[in-house]
């Protein structure tokens, strides 16, 4: 099967300078939609993950039955994985009383064990191979606890790690970096470095979202939660329209190989 052949079976996009920038972008807006929900309208995290939940469950559904990649209806579906993230990780470190550092050990408990489950299954967890629906839902429920998973690794590296919120966000810009130069330099596997760089782009938008939102006397600036979620979904929109994606393989995936 030649590569036209199978980018057009693939359901998720090229990873490019896009992608990441739309996924930074993505989490950005679920820290500050969930929050909106949560906290802004006070409706607590228990409210906020069944609001959320079922246009999830809806979008995955949906992209799961999708003849082939919809880059509208594959962003629509990471927001809403971010956004219940969101609500999920304060659940689980404020709600259940376990803390942040409780919470983030517990997600990443959740992620690792998806993780290695869909390896043991499938024998890979390169994105190229995120054709068929079994796979896609691995992929989707490896999604829902990263994004759950950065918010709880942002909370901890602004508030038990004392970086505050602009020193989280650049820390999780410098392991980014790290990453970067790995993939440039090193024979790192790829799909290692996908997996490392998605999860850590979540905490990096979970921290610049909180401090755009936060309150001053906690170190954020206090911009209106729902106009910031507007704009960034605004800013989404116009790169899927001026930037289009196209449907892709994993960088440096192997030529006529699922991995």
């Amino acid at each position: 099967m030649n590569t036209q052949a199978r980018c057009v079976m693939s359901k998720v996009p090229a990873v490019t300078l896009v992608f990441w920038i739309v996924k930074i972008a993505a989490t950005t807006l679920g820290e500050t939609g969930g929050d909106t929900v949560s906290m802004t309208m006070d409706l607590g995290y228990v409210a906020g993950c069944a609001i959320f939940l079922v246009p999830l469950v809806l979008l995955v559904a949906a992209q799961i039955r999708a003849a082939r990649f919809n880059p509208f209806l594959y962003w629509a579906a990471i927001v809403a994985a971010t956004l219940f993230g969101t609500t999920a990780a304060d659940f689980f470190d404020r709600s259940l009383g376990i803390g942040y550092t409780g919470g983030s050990l517990a997600i990443f408990a959740c992620l690792m064990a998806t993780l290695g489950i869909w390896y043991m299954a499938k024998g890979t967890l390169a994105v190229e191979s995120v054709a068929a629906p079994d796979t896609e839902i691995y992929y989707w429920i490896a999604i829902t606890f990263s994004q759950t998973l950065g918010t709880a690794l942002g909370d901890w590296t602004s508030n038990v790690a004392g970086l505050g919120f602009g020193g989280g966000a650049m820390f999780f810009v410098a392991l980014l970096a790290v990453l970067a130069v790995l993939y440039y330099t090193t024979r790192v596997s790829r799909v290692f470095l996908f997996w490392a760089a998605f999860i850590l782009t979540r905490p990096l938008g979970a921290t610049f979202g909180d401090l755009l939102d936060k309150p001053l006397n906690a170190g954020g600036m206090d911009i209106s939660r729902p106009l910031i979620s507007l704009a960034i979904a605004a800013f989404m929109a116009v790169c899927l329209l001026l930037l289009p994606q196209r449907a892709g393989r994993h960088p440096g995936a192997p030529e006529g190989a699922l991995g």
